[in-house]
């Protein structure tokens, strides 16, 4: 695997932890960690997804990471 490969891989995995803690009712998705999991998660997945020039990703990961930075911020204004 390659650096890309690896902040692809990590990215994803954040995301998908986030989710998984929250079916599994560990972590409430407004809680903070479920929040930054997903804005860290997709923001590394979509640079991953940049470095390969591969744009369907790029679109998904950067719409991803910009809802969660929306909600992200709406739970700094709480």
């Amino acid at each position: 695997m390659n650096f890309t490969d690896w902040i692809g891989f990590i990215g994803v995995f954040q995301i998908l932890l986030a989710y998984l803690l929250n079916i599994l009712g560990k972590l409430s998705n407004k809680h903070l960690v479920f929040m930054l999991l997903n804005v860290v998660g997709a923001s590394m997945a979509c640079l991953a997804s940049i470095l390969l020039n591969y744009w369907p990703f790029i679109i998904l990961e950067a719409v991803w990471a910009l809802a969660s930075l929306y909600a992200l911020l709406s739970y700094k204004k709480q």
